[in-house]
């Protein structure tokens, strides 16, 4: 008589996907934090990958990943370069390229990841953040939805949820957070290595992650009401933004993404994070308070095109013309 082949419990699968979670995160740790110099290129670009391969495990495939892009808006404003980009195709159609170059619209962005391979310059990273809040999303648009045309433009009867999105902002370093604290309040999510003797873990801070979804939704889908800006054209368009009902979510939920974290309490009460099955859990909870980007403005883009480019035309006819 044959034996009868061992039954796995679901318990028992549960603990085995756990279990190799834990090991996938020390893997990532230890490609992070391996000294390629002589093999590579160079060490940040190798880290980078690195990291790139980390958030290919994590997101839906309806977003695409992208190294070394600019992100731009309608308004005329350009981000410093962004190591990795997460964004939306299926929505948004216009992803600019010249050659290799790849010019992203913010309002395709849904996160911005920042990978510093050595020691983390506040001045430098805080450039670099200040250039992505620059940015501004626009409402020119117009769409068919399920029950009539929409021009985001129009007076509207319906509540809004989406008046300005923000990509979500994430920084991964090889430094310890503790080493980092003072750029704790400047990104979303933080990712860094720590060594403690053989042992390689990732480490993971996520700011406000004690807030309710509807502080989450606030800052991630109505940004322009939380930012300063110089430009006329943009207070306007914030102004009538402003007017636009917005739904109140009776669904607080404090502390929603603290209570997703995966944690295994050992026989002394202490709690040991799997930090990447969590980041699975959070990341993906703040991306689908983003759900699908707002509706792409055409109008907005062609006309940043038409007056840049008819500025050249007109100030070359004026230098024939001396």
């Amino acid at each position: 008589m044959e034996d009868e082949k061992k039954t796995v419990g679901y318990e028992d699968i549960i603990r085995m996907l756990a279990d190799n979670y834990m090991k996938l995160e020390q893997s990532i740790a230890n490609q992070i934090l391996l000294n390629v110099s002589n093999h590579y290129p160079t060490q940040g670009a190798y880290r980078e990958n690195v990291w790139k391969s980390l958030f290919e495990m994590i997101v839906p495939k309806k977003y695409c990943i992208e190294q070394s892009v600019f992100i731009i808006d309608s308004y005329g404003n350009k981000s410093k370069e962004v190591d990795l980009a997460i964004f939306d195709e299926m929505y948004t159609p216009y992803i600019f390229n010249y050659g290799e170059i790849k010019f992203i619209p913010i309002e395709a962005v849904a996160a911005v990841v920042q990978c510093k391979s050595k020691s983390v310059d506040y001045a430098d990273v805080s450039g670099w953040r200040e250039s992505i809040e620059a940015l501004f999303t626009s409402m020119d648009s117009v769409a068919r939805t399920a029950s009539s045309m929409t021009d985001n433009l129009e007076p509207t009867p319906m509540p809004v949820t989406q008046t300005a999105t923000r990509p979500i902002m994430i920084l991964c370093a090889i430094e310890p957070i503790n080493k980092i604290s003072v750029l704790i309040e400047e990104f979303d999510i933080i990712l860094s290595v720590s060594e403690i003797g053989e042992v390689k873990r990732l480490n993971k801070y996520i700011r406000g992650e004690e807030n309710s979804l509807k502080e989450w939704n606030d800052s991630l889908n109505n940004a322009l009401e939380k930012k300063d800006c110089d430009n006329q054209y943009i207070i306007n368009e914030k102004v009538q933004r402003k007017k636009k009902k917005k739904i109140v979510s009776e669904a607080q939920r404090p502390e929603f993404l603290q209570n997703l974290k995966v944690e295994k309490i050992d026989k002394y009460g202490q709690k040991h994070e799997n930090v990447l099955l969590s980041l699975i859990f959070q990341l993906n909870q703040l991306l689908m308070v983003l759900n699908n980007p707002m509706l792409f403005p055409h109008k907005a883009y062609a006309e940043r095109f038409n007056q840049i480019l008819n500025e050249v035309t007109k100030g070359a006819e004026d230098g024939q013309q001396k």
